[in-house]
């Protein structure tokens, strides 16, 4: 979506001071308290892994300052990425996820997308790998059963939606040597947000239209329905989560 659109959605959809150039549910005080949660400040390796275009990852090193590393699949987005860090210690790599770059950190984000990895198994396992002894994997679930038939034929793009139950998320992370140290229901903000997005998509109908076609505009207006309508009655739950690497990876038996 163009970025005069994106933003003109963003100030419509955010309260003032909460769009940070995010393509998501979270507001831009949760983008920092998990980030906190996951001690990120000056001095602290940060990979964030789908970046897009790295509006958080950006938002997350003005504010605390980090050493960052931002990866995505998108040369396109990488690009704009770039091009709106300059200034900014922030580095950028073109690449799909799992496998991730080379190297160890301190942190490890993965914002909004958890839910496109239908293999969350080997995801971790690489997120664990790329920490260091003690270094915190910090992400956003969209917990709950999977998606039934009907379910999956009502919403759009259903390949990049895989839920998680939180147990069955809990017991990968501690299969991967992570420990949950910290976790947060955002449900009811998210609900919001998503109703607030389905409205400003639907003012700005025909510019979206211009765009991406009378079926990219159905699409969005489709999707922010069920995932309002989904949070609202609990068949999603909305958590941002803080897991901690207890040790070394390659050590493990």
């Amino acid at each position: 979506m163009e970025l005069l659109i994106a933003r003109e959605i963003g100030s419509a959809a955010f309260a003032p001071g909460e769009y940070v150039e995010q393509q998501s549910f979270m507001r831009a005080g949760e983008i920092r308290e998990l980030a906190e949660r996951a001690g990120i400040g000056p001095g602290v390796s940060v990979l964030d892994l789908c970046c897009g275009v790295a509006g958080p990852g950006r938002f997350i090193t003005r504010e605390l300052g980090c050493d960052y590393l931002g990866v995505d699949a998108s040369a396109g987005a990488v690009e704009i990425a770039s091009a709106r860090a300059r200034g900014l210690p922030c580095r950028f790599q073109v690449g799909r996820v799992p496998p991730l770059p080379a190297g160890r950190f301190d942190a490890v984000l993965l914002l909004e997308t958890m839910l496109a990895f239908p293999d969350k198994a080997t995801l971790l396992a690489a997120v664990a790998a790329a920490l260091v002894p003690g270094g915190r994997f910090a992400f956003t679930l969209e917990a709950g059963a999977p998606l039934t038939a009907k379910e999956r034929a009502l919403m759009p793009n259903a390949d990049t939606v895989w839920l998680t139950p939180v147990d069955e998320m809990v017991r990968l992370l501690e299969d991967a040597g992570l420990r949950v140290t910290w976790r947060a229901d955002v449900s009811a903000s998210h609900r919001a947000t998503a109703e607030a997005l389905h409205a400003a998509y639907a003012a700005n109908g025909p510019a979206i239209v211009a765009e991406l076609g009378a079926q990219g505009l159905e699409d969005l207006l489709t999707s922010h329905r069920l995932w309002s309508a989904w949070l609202a009655s609990g068949r999603v739950r909305k958590l941002a989560l803080v897991a901690e690497s207890g040790s070394d990876p390659e050590r493990r038996a």
